[in-house]
Parts: structure tokens; sequence; C-alpha cells
């Protein structure tokens, strides 16, 4: 084995994770995999998903992988770093990568790692694995995208690797080195459909201020519509799932490649449910229509806020009063909408949660979900209040999801803020659309008020660094 290639994601051993229950497989680690075994070199993947800790560590004490490489994000650090202790234990080299990694190498390396990859891992690891086989960890100053400690004790990031520049030469994801029929049942269990994954793009080119680029920057590079239709023809031929998620970022962003890309699907006779990620400049009426001749059964809509001012803050370059405009017309065309949206944003007042309320209410979108948001190390939203970020917990036991911001509200503050929220347009909605349920409405109305009171109640509470 050259090498072994796991994650820290966990389903059945996270609340929060078992409430929803829709697992997808590591496709980082399944394109590095595919990939490294085109170029000969001998992969083992170790999927973590329906496994519990005491496996994967059983299994790692027995085996003694030479070199291990762990796929970290910010959902799975703490289990990342547990990994790393188990692999240290009977002296793996330890290589991480992932978005989580590239703002705290020395940390992840002073807790145990050898080597962080910052960036597309494909090209990297061909490079770094034949010359730590050869002489370890000495002499990597040429390899280009990673950071390592050196003999004197000083941290080296070398030089940015280009990223792959043709996406149709990389190997569609290993899928056959795990069980993907566990994910497909899981998912036919809770929710009736079993479902695939796929991306048909790496990048982002937007500029949100709270989203990480730290793997792809802000480059967009997209698989052409035959190589993706080729994958698409395969997933269906060997798994025969429900649907499909296509995990893009923004699936409608190029739209004469979707263009392109329907009519291949529709040349080859394949039409099969799917769900996206888009936003609201990326649609209109001739793309949303065509979306639903291809079989889209939701589009998720990165709304975040129903105030204009927060959305000009984000650097979100979107229109509250299009995302609304949009919202409808999916649903015109028999197509559910989703919404994003966030609380909590720097600058975000009472009076942008009540505008957000109102936009929940008038674009009346199928499902929306919430989060508080969090400055995520490397951003542009971090790195404009970094003053003013703290943490009570030390690195190793928390995430950026733990960092607060002194001045802002507290969590018990949105956690009411929240609560008001999904009640008042609960409550909206049973009041005039139609289909009363006494019941339900008594719920909402009285949640409702306990969460605008219990705002009212927390507004002066003031997270102090």
């Amino acid at each position: 084995m050259d090498i072994l290639l796991t994650h820290g994601y966990f389903l059945y051993e996270d609340p929060l994770e078992k409430k929803v229950m829709k697992p997808y497989p590591p496709l980082g680690i399944l394109y590095i995999s595919s990939y490294l075994k085109s170029k000969g070199f001998e992969v083992v993947v170790l999927d973590t998903t329906f496994k519990s800790r005491e496996q994967v560590f059983n299994w790692l004490e027995k085996t003694h992988p030479a070199t291990v490489g762990i796929y970290c994000n910010l959902m799975t650090k703490p289990n990342v770093l547990r990994l790393i202790r188990a692999c240290k234990s009977f002296g793996a080299t330890v290589i991480l990568g992932g978005p989580e990694l590239p703002h705290y190498a020395e940390e992840y390396i002073n807790y145990g790692a050898d080597i962080v990859v910052v960036g597309e891992g494909e090209l990297t690891l061909e490079e770094l694995i034949p010359q730590l086989q050869k002489n370890g960890k000495q002499n990597l100053a040429h390899v280009k995208g990673i950071v390592y400690q050196k003999e004197d004790g000083t941290f080296e990031q070398t030089p940015q690797r280009p990223f792959y520049a043709n996406l149709d030469q990389i190997p569609f994801p290993d899928r056959e080195a795990i069980d993907i029929s566990e994910y497909i049942n899981v998912w036919r269990e809770h929710h009736d459909l079993g479902s695939v994954s796929l991306i048909c793009a790496r990048g982002c080119p937007y500029t949100c201020t709270w989203c990480s680029h730290s793997v792809y920057g802000f480059s967009h590079r997209r698989r052409s519509p035959n190589n993706v239709v080729d994958e698409v023809e395969s997933i269906m031929e060997n798994y025969k799932p429900d649907m499909l998620w296509y995990a893009d970022d923004v699936f409608t962003i190029h739209h004469r490649w979707l263009f392109e890309y329907a009519d291949e699907l529709k040349r080859r006779n394949i039409h099969v449910p799917f769900e996206c990620i888009s936003r609201e400049d990326r649609l209109n009426e001739h793309v949303i229509e065509k979306l639903a001749e291809m079989g889209c059964s939701r589009i998720w809509i990165g709304s975040e806020s129903g105030s204009q001012s927060v959305l000009d803050a984000m650097r979100r370059h979107t229109n509250a009063q299009r995302v609304r405009e949009m919202t409808r017309l999916l649903q015109k065309y028999g197509i559910q909408a989703g919404m994003f949206i966030m609380l909590g944003y720097e600058g975000e007042t009472l009076q942008d949660l009540e505008a957000t309320v109102e936009h929940l209410k008038n674009a009346n979108p199928d499902i929306f979900l919430t989060t508080v948001a969090y400055p995520i190390k490397g951003t542009d939203y971090y790195n404009k209040i970094e003053d003013q970020v703290f943490s009570p917990k030390p690195w190793h036991e928390r995430t950026d999801r733990d960092l607060m911001v002194a001045g802002g509200h507290t969590r018990r503050f949105y956690s009411f803020a929240n609560r008001w929220m999904v009640n008042e347009v609960a409550l909206h909605h049973q009041l005039y659309d139609g289909q009363r349920d006494y019941l339900k409405l008594a719920k909402a109305f009285v949640n409702a008020r306990i969460g605008r009171l219990g705002m009212a109640w927390t507004k002066h509470e003031r997270m102090v660094g």
C-alpha cells in the first residue's frame, strides 16, 4: 500500500447528522484515489461514515499503514485530531488536506501531522508519495503546495501549485473503493429516494466575504458536458439511484454549458431527478424551464438575508427582491425552492432580521435552513473583524464554528431569533395559505412569541472576549 486515504466523518456518532441522515461519500478523497491509481499507486480508502471510531482505530492498529492521507473540514476536525494521534502511535507519516487546513497548518503539524497539502491534492500527492518513500521528510522544498516543518523547527510553505487545467483528464471518483449502496440505502430508508453526488466543476469565482476559498481560490474550472454525462451514465448503470445531487457551488453559473449538458442528457435518453445549488442572478425563466425539463426537483438558493444592506455588506452581489421572484418562478415550474439564511452577520440590526422574516413570508420557499454567521480564518469577513474574534476554548478543542465576535449578540440571542423567525413564518403561512391546522397555528404563535420575548430579554447581552 502506497497510501491510505480516509476522513473523520462518523454518521452514527454525530447526534445532529443522525437527525438529518443525508450522508454523501467523500468525493475529494475518491477523486484522489482514482487519480493515484491511474498513475500506478496502490491506494486503499478507509471510509469512516458507517463505522465507529473504535472500529477505525482497531483497523489502523492492525494494519499499520506507512502513509495516511486524511481529509479534514470544520465538522470532522475533532475526529481528525484523534486519527492523527492514532496514526502517529504506530509511526505513520500523516498527510492532511481539505479546507480547514491552510490557515492552521502549523497547529496541525504541532499536533502531530507531518505535512499539510494546500490546494488540490492529486498532483501534489503524485509527487509527494515517491519523495517520502525515497527520502522521508528530507528535501521537500521542491514539492509545490505543501507546508511542513524543517529539521531546525521552522515551518516551510512551498510555492502554490497550479490548479489542474483540464478536469476531463481526471478519472471519475473511485466509488468502487467504498460501498455506495450503504449511502443509497440510508437515503431510501429515511427519505424514500436513494441519492448519489457528483460535481461538474471546481471552485467559485464569487466574493462572498464569509465563504472560504482555501482549496480552489477564486478559480472556476468546468468539466465538459460530455464528460459529466459519461459519469452520470456510469452512476445510473452501476448504482441505480433515484436522484442525483450536483454538489457544485453554483450549478447554473454557465448557461451555455447548462444547455449543452441538458441536450446531451436528452440525446442519451437520461432523465433522473436532481437537486442543486444556485444564485438568483444565475437563474431566469429560460434556465428554470430547462432545469424543470431536465428533472430538477429542488434548487437551493443562497438567499442569506432579506435585507439588501446586509447582502451588500457580504459582497453577495445579489438582489433580495429578485430572490423572491426567482423562488416563485421555480415553484411555477414545479421545482421546490430551498433557501439558506444566515443570521448575525457583522452590522446586522433588528430591522434587518425583521426584513428577513418579511422576505421569507413573501417568497414562501418550500424549505429554508438557518445558520449563525461565524468568522472562518482566511476569509475577508475574518480579516475585517480579526481584532474582535475570540474563543474560550483552546485550538484543539474548537473549530471556527466556535469563534465569537466581541461586542456581538450572544448565541442565546440568536437561538431565540431563530425560534422567532421559523415560527413567525410558519404562523404567517397557517393564517394565509388557506389550509389551517389550528394545533400547528397555536404552536407557531406561542413559539414565535417566546422567541421574540427572548430576543428582547437577551438583546443587551454581548459577547466579551
